[in-house]
């Protein structure tokens, strides 16, 4: 079977999946959003009782921050509505709750699918991944960049904090206008919305209620996108030997959550699934999975394999895996025979 007929049968088993249920869509909603609100004004009230019981509210808090990106996440696929318009302002009113400006990450997004895993295109929209050739090739400060952006506090811990409040705050060189517009959109309701919070309860409980909630869902969010592309044997191609299929069956993978944070998650776990056929709504992943044996054969990570992924840091494309620092083999080669325009640093952004 050929890459072609491969990818057409496994799109047509997928295909019925593909139907968007707006009743379950309005339902999803409401069940994201009324919960966020109430668990946020929760955590206000108990400010008053102690902070140790406030902390546990903004972590459940958070996870409907996360559920609610992945509606964001699927209005940018037009995969929650049917009517695009629809899509297009749940996707513009999640943005300002996530602080994801909606249309720049849309489009960086789709450039993302259209590239995972394409040695030869890397650069928008996906973390930074030098291979072992690269980064022993690379200038002195590359590497030592490159050593400070995969180090798991930066990325956890100073990620969200960069990515989410500053990063997102700006237009992309060379955006269009709709895109900057949209941004400008988002940042001004993201103001008006904190001012108005910091005004009814002061900014001292509004710190103490959003601080952890936003950096509690920041941290998943980068996690999430992170451990489901950087698992151990993933997939990774220069663009000749590259293929769609291959690059979300073997490129990302199946992370086999607990029911309960599958369902806090929008069953984004199934991500082999939803690279192979963005427009699944992510209530239909599981369904589409389930489905198609092929599907069933994507790496399979748990919570607690998950974790190895932190040791990773190189695509070794003799061993056609991820490794450690410690895999390089010192080379000889003149540091600028390494091709700039790979190593240079991504624009990363949630999944």
């Amino acid at each position: 079977m050929t890459r072609h007929d491969n990818l057409s049968s496994l799109k047509k088993e997928v295909a019925p999946y593909e139907q968007i249920n707006e009743k379950s869509s309005v339902f999803q909603l409401a069940n994201t959003l009324i919960p966020l609100i109430g668990l946020w004004y929760a955590a206000y009230l108990s400010l008053a009782v102690s902070y140790w019981l406030t902390l546990p509210i903004t972590i459940l808090a958070a996870g409907f921050v996360v559920r609610t990106f992945i509606i964001f996440h699927d209005c940018g696929h037009q995969s929650f509505f049917k009517s695009r318009r629809a899509n297009d302002i749940l996707g513009t009113i999640t943005g300002i709750i996530t602080l994801c400006p909606y249309v720049q990450w849309k489009n960086t997004h789709a450039i993302h699918h259209a590239t995972s895993s394409n040695l030869d295109k890397r650069g928008t929209g996906d973390m930074w991944v030098l291979t072992v050739e690269e980064y022993a090739q690379a200038f002195f400060w590359t590497r030592t960049a490159y050593r400070v952006y995969r180090n798991p506090f930066v990325m956890f811990v100073a990620g969200p904090i960069y990515v989410f409040l500053f990063s997102y705050r700006f237009n992309r060189k060379g955006a269009k206008r709709k895109e900057r517009v949209n941004t400008h959109i988002t940042n001004v309701s993201i103001v008006i919305l904190y001012t108005l919070l910091c005004w009814a309860i002061g900014w001292q409980a509004f710190v103490l209620v959003q601080a952890p909630i936003f950096f509690v869902s920041g941290m998943l969010g980068i996690w999430l996108f992170y451990v489901q592309h950087q698992f151990e044997e993933s997939y990774f191609e220069h663009d000749e030997e590259w293929s769609y299929v291959n690059a979300a069956v073997e490129g990302s993978s199946y992370y086999k959550l607990p029911k309960p944070l599958q369902w806090i998650t929008g069953n984004i776990g199934f991500h082999h699934v939803h690279h192979l056929s963005p427009k699944v709504p992510n209530y239909n992943l599981e369904k589409a999975h389930n489905a198609a044996p092929p599907l069933q054969k994507a790496t399979t990570i748990t919570i607690r394999t998950s974790l190895q992924s932190l040791q990773f840091r190189l695509w070794d494309e003799e061993r056609k895996a991820f490794v450690g620092y410690s895999s390089v083999k010192r080379k000889q080669s003149k540091p600028d025979a390494a091709p700039n325009r790979i190593i240079t640093k991504p624009n990363v952004q949630g999944e």
